[in-house]
Parts: structure tokens; C-alpha cells; sequence
């Protein structure tokens, strides 16, 4: 993830969690830490003093550590954010990231023409399994379009080649 998808999953946390949107200059702070500058080239190149920067950068880590329910220093900013992005990866038959602390819903899928299961409802073992057919005929078709063999593809998913060559009969 890049720098300014980083700060927008930022601000999508902070606006989550308090109803209130990161503004200009902590958004800047949050590029800096990321960029490993040092306040005082954050405030330089932004036009701020020193002291205005730190004191903003001071108050906008205690946020962010109330926001994700940990301790969030300058020098941890980047992993804990890394973290929070990547909890709870639920892989099925829509490519969802959710953070536990709701602070986040990702839905990768172009065309989510597939319904997702009802969450209340545990799924049945043949649900499961039709589900996890119809996530792995994607993944081949798509890694197909991608160029690569079966050979390559029975590999990257750690499957039987057979298993690949049958996706075509299954279609």
C-alpha cells in the first residue's frame, strides 16, 4: 500500500472511530513519519514552525493510539498501521479485509455477482466447499489471464497440476 492509500486508511480509522476527519497538516505529519523526515523538515517544507509540528504530531499519535488500541509512537507509526491493514484477511468468495476494530471493509471483487453468505448463519460444509470450488476456479481463470501454465499454477497454489487441468471440464 502506498503512501497516500496509508493516510486515507488512516483517516477512514480516525473518522470511524471519532466522526471527525484527519486535517491538512496531520495528514502531512503522517506522510513525513512515513517518508522517515523529521519534524522539523515537515514543518520546513509546509510552512510551519517546529514547535506547531510537533505539538500537532504529539496529539495526533495519542489519537491514533486510542483509535487502534495500542501505543503509537513515530517510530512504531508505520508497522502499526501495516498491522491494523491486515487484520482479520478473510480470503473467500469475495476478497474481504476486516479490521477488528471495524474500522475498515475492503471488497477487492470487480463483480460481486456472487452473494456473500448471511455472517449470522454458519455456513454448511457443502456451502463451504462449493465456496471454496468456485474461489479456486476464479484464482485459476485468473492467474490463466495472467499468463501463467498450469504447471505454474498448480505450483504457486500448492495444488495437484490435475487439479488445475480440471478446472476446465468444471466449466
Amino acid at each position: 500500500m502506498d503512501i497516500p492509500q496509508t493516510v486515507q486508511f488512516v483517516d477512514r480509522a480516525v473518522y470511524t472511530n471519532t466522526g471527525k476527519r484527519l486535517n491538512n497538516l496531520q495528514r502531512k505529519i503522517i506522510s513525513g513519519i512515513l517518508n522517515r523526515q523529521k519534524y522539523a523538515d515537515v514543518a520546513e517544507t509546509y510552512g510551519y514552525s517546529s514547535q506547531h509540528v510537533k505539538k500537532a504530531s504529539h496529539e495526533l499519535l495519542q489519537m491514533l493510539s486510542e483509535v487502534f488500541g495500542e501505543q503509537v509512537k513515530k517510530s512504531n507509526l508505520e508497522s502499526v498501521i501495516e498491522r491494523q491493514i491486515n487484520q482479520n484477511i478473510n480470503l473467500g468468495n469475495n476478497t474481504t479485509i476486516k479490521n477488528s476494530s471495524n474500522i475498515s471493509y475492503i471488497n477487492n471483487c470487480s463483480n460481486s455477482s456472487t452473494p456473500t453468505p448471511d455472517q449470522s448463519q454458519p455456513e454448511t460444509p457443502d456451502l463451504q466447499q462449493k465456496t471454496k470450488n468456485q474461489t479456486k476456479i476464479e484464482t485459476i481463470d485468473k492467474l490463466r489471464q495472467f499468463g501463467l501454465s498450469d504447471e505454474q499454477i498448480a505450483e504457486a497454489l500448492d495444488i495437484p497440476l490435475e487439479q488445475v487441468k480440471q478446472v476446465d471440464l468444471e466449466e
